[in-house]
């Protein structure tokens, strides 16, 4: 497959996190000539925070995430990529006991340390035996600056693979933050076809570090939609090793936190903006801008209304600022909205305001803008302060032939 156009040029240098190590490997389940299992080892006393999908038919790893997750601390990530574990009734429920019990041996910590993830076909079941004997081969392999290595290991359909960081200062301590992502079709808010991994050096508690994940995931991942399709699988987590000895934050509106929730966030706006840019056989990258909404909610439910229309995605796909369909888009949102006051822009030219199209607009003005591979949508709908964005991109016949040959 080759890789999106909107692609970075390289995978960036990722510094490696204090407590953390990865190994990778072919497990034989689905891919030739790739790595597609990825454990990653945490040191004790690791802290864990996750979101999961909101999708009403979650996969067995989903499930054990979040049975697990209460207990606060996590010792291992165990990563598959293939096959989703999904619809996969009491085997698939036992395989995720099995590869946790397995991981757990090798690590010597306890099976509830062990976090899980599983990425591709629904309704297939998981060679369990090519997991289990797999787990104690990667746990003699761990290293600590592999992390390119690991975010190749979780992609499916997506052309490039995904990492960022960042660093900051916590109570005097470097903090360093790195994450690396999947994702690429059935991308949708809540949150997308999507694994994010994000690993940090700092000490944070769980309670602590859960209010931050959940606020930021609302800022980034929850910002993303490919084809408005939510996925079975959807899972984010974030482990905090504390390895960087800092003072742990009593409450999650310390003030010191401030630098990290700002690195926290660079990290997975990031990732969240490199998942848009690998949309399944996307050519342009589209960020979407409301203001002027009833609420930041209603604001976002516009957002996401223009991202997933069809008929917006497939006329910035053929280069066209069709406006009209936008001025649909907010409409069908079901948020309130000004008809009489609605202005839009696009690539920063103004085409409509008071409803109507401004008499000074002239299409060749925007032109050769809808040639570029980054397209800009403003609107303003007229009837209060709320404000929102949403990162998609276009819908090109590169999506049907991908997903039209997924199985085969």
């Amino acid at each position: 497959m080759d890789k999106s156009p909107l692609a970075p040029d390289h995978f960036p240098d990722l510094p490696p996190v204090s407590g953390v190590t990865f190994a990778t490997t072919n497990s034989g389940m689905r891919y030739k000539g790739r790595d597609d299992l990825l454990l990653a080892s945490l040191r004790e006393g690791t802290t864990v925070a996750g979101v999961f999908t909101r999708n009403s038919m979650p996969g067995a790893p989903v499930d054990w995430g979040r049975k697990i997750l209460p207990g606060g601390y996590a010792r291992a990530l165990v990563v598959n990529a293939g096959i989703a574990n999904v619809f996969t009734g009491k085997a698939g429920a036992q395989t995720v006991e099995e590869t946790a019990n397995a991981t757990a041996k090798s690590l010597e910590c306890a099976p509830h340390e062990v976090f899980i993830a599983s990425t591709g076909v629904i309704g297939e079941q998981i060679p369990l035996d090519k997991l289990t004997n797999a787990i104690p081969v990667l746990a003699d392999q761990l290293k600590d600056d592999v992390l390119a290595d690991a975010a190749n290991a979780i992609l499916t359909t997506d052309t490039f693979a995904k990492g960022a960081s960042a660093t900051c200062q916590l109570k005097g301590k470097k903090i360093t933050i790195c994450g690396i992502a999947k994702g690429s079709g059935m991308i949708a808010p809540d949150m997308a076809t999507m694994l994010a991994f994000l690993f940090t050096d700092a000490a944070i508690p769980s309670n602590i570090l859960q209010v931050l994940l959940s606020e930021e995931n609302e800022r980034s991942f929850n910002c993303v939609t490919v084809d408005s399709d939510t996925s079975t699988s959807d899972s984010v987590l974030l482990f905090a090793t504390g390895a960087a000895a800092n003072e742990a934050p009593k409450t999650a509106d310390d003030a010191d936190l401030e630098g990290f929730r700002t690195a926290l966030r660079t990290v997975m706006q990031n990732l969240a903006q490199q998942i848009a840019r690998d949309g399944e056989g996307a050519s342009k990258f589209i960020t979407v801008s409301v203001s002027g909404a009833e609420s930041d909610s209603s604001a976002k439910t516009i957002a996401l209304a223009i991202a997933n229309s069809p008929l917006v995605k497939t006329a910035i796909a053929g280069e066209d600022a069709n406006w009209g369909r936008i001025v649909m888009a907010v409409g069908k949102s079901g948020e309130k909205a000004d008809r009489d006051k609605l202005s839009i822009s696009v690539c920063g030219v103004d085409i409509a305001a008071n409803g109507e199209k401004l008499v000074t607009y002239d299409e060749n003005d925007i032109v050769p803008l809808m040639k570029g591979q980054d397209i800009t949508i403003s609107v303003n709908v007229g009837v209060g302060n709320g404000q929102a964005f949403a990162w998609t991109c276009d819908l090109t016949h590169g999506y049907i032939d991908i997903n039209a040959d997924y199985r085969s």
